[in-house]
C-alpha cells in the first residue's frame, strides 16, 4: 500500500509582533561585529539578564539554573529529551509541543481542557490520561502546560491551575510551564495569571519564547528556567548536554541585543503593553464577529489567538462543501484559520485558530499607525475585515468553498 500524501500545510503565520524596536536594532548593530558564538545555554552575562527577568515575575532565579536557546521548540526538544519519557498534552495544544516529543520517538497522550479555558487539562482527565498511559505499559514522565494559551487565548484560573499541578505533581510529573504570553494580558487588571513554579517550586520548568513579547518574530531566543533543587539540577544539567548536541547556539550579535532586551528598558516595556492592548482589542473584535454568528467561542484573555467551535454552524459550511478543518482553512484563510487537527484536536471537528496578526498586515508603517490608534476596531481596514469575517459565516453571505 502506497503511503498516502502529507495534507498541505497552509502559508506560514503572519509575522508575530510589531515593527522592530529602534533601540534593539541599534544594539544589534553595535554588536554586528561579534563573530562568537554564545556558549549553549548562554553566557553568564545572558543568563544574569534572563534572572531579572524571572525575578519581575516573582520567580527568583539564579543564574545556574537558567538556560538561553534560539528558540522555544529548540529548548523543549532538548529538555524533552533530557527528562525522558512520554509527554501529557492538553487537548488543544499549541502546534509546535508534540512534534518535539515525536521528534525523540516519545508518546503523547492527550488530555482534554475544560470549558472554561484551554491551557491545562482538566485534573481528572489528568490523571486518567496518566493511568491509561501506565496501563497500557507506557511512560509518561512530563506535562507541558501553559498559562496563557496558545491557541485558545486564554488563562486558567489559578484554582484549576494548582490542581492539576498538585495531579501532576502526586503522579511523579515533570511540569514544563509554557509562559510565552503571559505578558501579553489585555486587561491585566482582569486576569491573574500565576506560574505553576509560584505554586510548585520544586517541580517545575518555565519556559518562555522571547519573540512573543520582547523581541522581533525573526530573533529566536527562548528562556527556561529550572527548580533549586537536586532533581531540577541535574535535569538542567542534562538539557544543556542535549542543547550542546544540537550545536545551534544564539548568534553573538543577537545575544547581546537580547540580553538588552531583557533588562526591560522603558521602550521595550511600551512596547509590549501597547502590543498586548492592540492585541487585546483585535481579539475583541474577533471574538464578537463568531459569536454574533452562532459559533462557541472561549473569551479570549491573552496573546494574539482564539480558538472558535463552529459545529453550530455545520449545515452552513456543508452546504459549501466545507465538511472538515482542512477545508474550513482555505475557507477562513485571510484570517490565518488553522484548523483544529493542527492543535491535536478531533480532526473532524470544525474548530479552528484565527489571529489577530491577520487584521495587521505585514507593512510596518500600517501597524505603527495601529498601535497609535485611539480604536483600531474602527480603522477602515480592520472594519472592512472583520465584516467580511461575519458576511464568511452566516448563510447566504459566505465565501466558504471546497471540499472538506
Amino acid at each position: 500500500m502506497q503511503p498516502s500524501a502529507p495534507e498541505p500545510r497552509p502559508d506560514p503565520d503572519p509575522p508575530m509582533g510589531l515593527p522592530v524596536l529602534p533601540e534593539l536594532a541599534a544594539h544589534l548593530a553595535a554588536a554586528a561585529d561579534r563573530t562568537v558564538p554564545e556558549p549553549p545555554g548562554g553566557a553568564r552575562p545572558l543568563r544574569a539578564a534572563a534572572c531579572g527577568y524571572f525575578e519581575r515575575r516573582g520567580l527568583g532565579t539564579a543564574a545556574d539554573r537558567v538556560l538561553a536557546g534560539p528558540g522555544a521548540p529548540a529548548l523543549l526538544l532538548a529538555l524533552l529529551a533530557a527528562a525522558g519519557g512520554d509527554v501529557v498534552l492538553p487537548r488543544p495544544c499549541a502546534a509546535w509541543y508534540a512534534p518535539q516529543a515525536r521528534l525523540l520517538g516519545r508518546a503523547v497522550h492527550p488530555a482534554p481542557v475544560p470549558a472554561e479555558s484551554g491551557g491545562v487539562p482538566d485534573p481528572f482527565t489528568l490523571l486518567e490520561a496518566v493511568h491509561r498511559a501506565r496501563d497500557a505499559g507506557g511512560d509518561p514522565r512530563v506535562l507541558l502546560l501553559s498559562v496563557a494559551d496558545d491557541p485558545t487565548g486564554t488563562c486558567p484560573p489559578p484554582e484549576q491551575l494548582h490542581e492539576v499541578c498538585e495531579a501532576a505533581a502526586d503522579e511523579g510529573l515533570w511540569i514544563v510551564s509554557d509562559e510565552t504570553r503571559r505578558d501579553l494580558l489585555h486587561d491585566p487588571h482582569d486576569t491573574v495569571v500565576l506560574s505553576p513554579g509560584e505554586m510548585l517550586p520544586g517541580s517545575v520548568v518555565v519556559l518562555a519564547d522571547l519573540r512573543a513579547t520582547l523581541v522581533p518574530a525573526s530573533w529566536p531566543a527562548a528562556l527556561a528556567r529550572f527548580p533549586a533543587t537536586g532533581p531540577g539540577e541535574a535535569l538542567c544539567a542534562a538539557t544543556l548536554d542535549a542543547l550542546a548536541g544540537l550545536a545551534t547556539p544564539l548568534p553573538g550579535p543577537l545575544a547581546a541585543a537580547v540580553g538588552h532586551a531583557l533588562a526591560e528598558p522603558a521602550a521595550v516595556r511600551e512596547r509590549t503593553a501597547a502590543a498586548a492592548r492592540l492585541h487585546g482589542r483585535l481579539a475583541a473584535g474577533l471574538h464578537r464577529t463568531l459569536t454574533a454568528a452562532g459559533a462557541v467561542c472561549r473569551p479570549p484573555h491573552a496573546g494574539s489567538h482564539l480558538y472558535a467551535d463552529l459545529e453550530p454552524l455545520r449545515p452552513v459550511f456543508a452546504a459549501h462543501g466545507v465538511t472538515g478543518p482542512a477545508a474550513l482553512e482555505r475557507a477562513l484563510a485571510p484570517w490565518a484559520a488553522r484548523g483544529g487537527h493542527r492543535f491535536g484536536d478531533d480532526p473532524k471537528a470544525l474548530r479552528v485558530r484565527l489571529s489577530t496578526e491577520a487584521l495587521l498586515a505585514a507593512d510596518g508603517d500600517r501597524r505603527r499607525r495601529l498601535l497609535a490608534a485611539p480604536d483600531p476596531l474602527e480603522v477602515s481596514d480592520v472594519a472592512d475585515s472583520l465584516r467580511e469575517l461575519g458576511a464568511a459565516l452566516r448563510p447566504g453571505e459566505g465565501s466558504a468553498t471546497g471540499g472538506g
